[in-house]
């Protein structure tokens, strides 16, 4: 085969003697089976590599030999995954009627893409070979087999999904987990405890039910305020009657990593109530039917529907929407780290109606679609998905290489639709940014060949700004247009980082001049004066994106949010499990500090800000700070260290 990466499989002796047991080849003779052989082709891919695009045009089927690979839709940032194929399954069956029937009138767009989540080895059977081999039975059997059973789990996962949907909507707590929604702590009681100091210890704590435990801790039973009026008080008992003569034994449980529907379906097929929460083996936790209820939906699917028919007159108006969601969120005491997911699932598509809107109306008035391949995204705030409230403009415009011929007018194009997203997006609430970092301006777009001068030209001249700029440029997220070419860009990123290791000697030098601060007690002793504030982004989370990015350039990681990749930096070794939970932590309250900061600000009517004010924290947050910013410290010192 001609393209880069592919081997012959007649050369690899191992790999050819599990295709002639595969049943495509099965009882070939030798030279029957090295002719059909010739014709294919195999090719390894790495961990997260595309094994299939949406837009690759479909040749044939690639059988698995080593490796796993996920089939999913949608763009990277929001991939919902569709199954997971291991080694001896098959690639390509949804494109099988372009060899069984009629052609497909629209080869340019398949639904779904594959990607290697290890490193993954596949033969490509083109059609050419299938056709050879229909005319077996025990071939045709095969793959009609195959067919069928792929297209039954389909219409099971569809069936399961549109019954929910009819069920409950298109509601974002449906996939909450039960972590988000359970309370806690547990209160429990021994199982030996009087049912007089039962009920008293649910009226002074407020709830409604308590965990019976034995002496081992362990989960053996609960009772609920039905259970004290139906068994204790219509019956007449009362001293001697133990927890354990009225308690409901081996209950109902959840897990605290399930969804909050699994836990809705638990209590609607048991008509029950109440479901301890556990988590190892032991009670982490309840959870109940009116507080699933109250989560249910806050707002979230009518803001979506809202965005889907907005247009540049009506745009304007999703913002309160919006904010009314955060608020609900907040209200709810959701954890920061979910209530941004949630904000940030809303701000993104907002995002891309508005560059749909600016390419319609370049359409509209007569520039017509899109010449090239294009994407276009996300720096700063909304990049790292902590946008909780519309913030500023930060975006730039990527584009592929076009013919010499069509080079000018290809940049006029792309001039002007960086101009009309600027604009929708002002129309939707996004201020322009102050330092002109949008699609507007020549240096925050350009054709990819372009972007790699620029990179390079960064890296040349390590200056301060060129820093700064880079700062913000790598916490950039994808969020519209063309998946191969936004492979092709991160692979330029990622080389010249590679390339360029005194520009990030220079970002870690930069970064030694603001060292995080530390914070004693009192915890006003900062800088050694007496200070009443904090910067929140200054002086902590800055210095955590800043060091997470140099690390992770380093090691060649150069596209995700933060907590994105903090995990690739798990899975590559370079911090530990119990580092990046202490960073994950950090992280929260930082996050949780600012945001409830913020937020109680809009209230007021007062300008949005990232000053911390100490004598408005509590003394536990005050701790969760100190604690935090010794763990971005360390951070630091680990990241500026060459």
């Amino acid at each position: 085969m001609a393209r880069f990466g592919w081997m012959n499989p007649l050369e690899d002796k191992e790999q050819l003697a599990r295709i002639h047991e595969h049943p495509l080849f099965a009882g070939l003779p030798t030279g029957e089976l090295g002719g059909l052989l010739a014709q294919c082709g195999l090719k390894r891919y790495q961990k997260g590599e595309r094994v299939l695009y949406a837009k690759t045009p479909r040749q044939g089927l690639l059988l698995i030999l080593q490796g796993m690979a996920e089939v999913f839709v949608g763009q990277s940032s929001q991939r919902e995954v569709l199954e997971v194929l291991e080694k001896g399954d098959m690639i390509g069956f949804s494109s099988l009627a372009d060899f069984l029937a009629e052609k497909n009138r629209q080869r340019e767009r398949y639904p779904v893409e594959v990607r290697a989540i290890e490193e993954t080895l596949c033969l490509h059977i083109p059609y050419t070979v299938i056709e050879l081999r229909w005319h077996e039975p025990a071939v045709r059997d095969f793959i009609l087999k195959q067919v069928t059973v792929r297209l039954r789990d389909i219409y099971a996962s569809l069936a399961e999904q549109v019954t929910l949907a009819k069920q409950w909507g298109e509601s974002e707590p449906f996939i909450r987990r039960i972590h988000d929604v359970m309370k806690m702590p547990m209160i429990s009681v021994d199982m030996e405890d009087d049912v007089r100091d039962v009920a008293a210890a649910m009226v002074g704590q407020a709830t409604s039910s308590v965990v019976v435990l034995n002496d081992n801790d362990q989960l053996i039973g609960i009772i609920t305020e039905k259970d004290l009026v139906e068994r204790v008080v219509a019956k007449g008992l009362g001293a001697g009657t133990v927890a354990r003569d009225i308690m409901t034994p081996h209950p109902y449980i959840i897990s605290r990593d399930a969804f909050y529907y699994e836990a809705m379906s638990v209590m609607l097929m048991n008509g029950i109530k109440h479901l301890p929460v556990m988590d190892g083996g032991r009670v982490a936790g309840m959870v109940s039917l009116s507080d699933l209820l109250q989560q249910k939906n806050r707002g979230v699917t009518g803001v979506i529907q809202k965005i889907e028919e907005a247009t540049s007159a009506t745009v304007d108006r999703l913002k309160p929407a919006m904010y009314e969601v955060l608020s609900y969120l907040i209200q709810d005491e959701i954890p920061v780290v979910h209530t941004l997911d949630v904000m940030t699932k809303l701000y993104d598509r907002l995002a891309r109606h508005c560059v749909e809107l600016a390419l319609n109306h370049l359409a509209e008035n007569g520039s017509g679609g899109p010449p090239v391949a294009f994407g276009w995204y996300m720096m700063g705030s909304g990049g790292r998905g902590e946008q909780f409230m519309l913030t500023d403009q930060d975006h730039f415009l990527v584009y592929a290489d076009p013919p010499d011929e069509a080079k000018r007018s290809v940049d006029q194009y792309f001039a002007e639709l960086g101009k009309e997203i600027v604009r929708q997006l002002e129309l939707a609430g996004y201020k322009r940014c102050d330092g002109l970092m949008m699609a507007s301006e020549d240096r925050w777009r350009g054709a990819i060949s372009t972007w790699q001068e620029r990179l390079r030209g960064w890296s040349l001249r390590a200056t301060n700004d060129h820093v700064l700029l880079a700062n913000n440029f790598l916490s950039f997220r994808h969020l519209y247009g063309d998946e191969e070419l936004h492979d092709q860009f991160t692979a330029i990123v990622r080389e010249q980082l590679v390339k360029s290791r005194i520009f990030l000697y220079r970002m870690a030098e930069l970064e030694k001049e603001h060292p995080v601060p530390q914070l004693d007690h009192p915890i006003r002793a900062l800088f050694r004066m007496k200070r009443e504030t904090i910067d929140g982004k200054k002086h902590a989370l800055f210095p955590l994106h800043h060091s997470i990015q140099l690390l992770a350039a380093r090691h060649g990681i150069v596209d995700g949010t933060p907590l994105e990749l903090l995990e690739k930096l798990i899975e590559t070794n370079v911090l530990s499990r119990e580092t990046a939970d202490d960073l994950r932590f950090a992280y929260e309250v930082v996050l949780r500090i600012r945001l409830q900061s913020a937020w109680h600000a809009h209230q007021r009517g007062e300008p949005s800000s990232s000053e911390i004010h100490f004598s408005r924290l509590r003394t536990k947050d005050k701790e969760e700070l100190i604690l935090a910013l010794r763990a971005i410290r360390s951070l630091q010192n680990q990241a500026i260290s060459f």
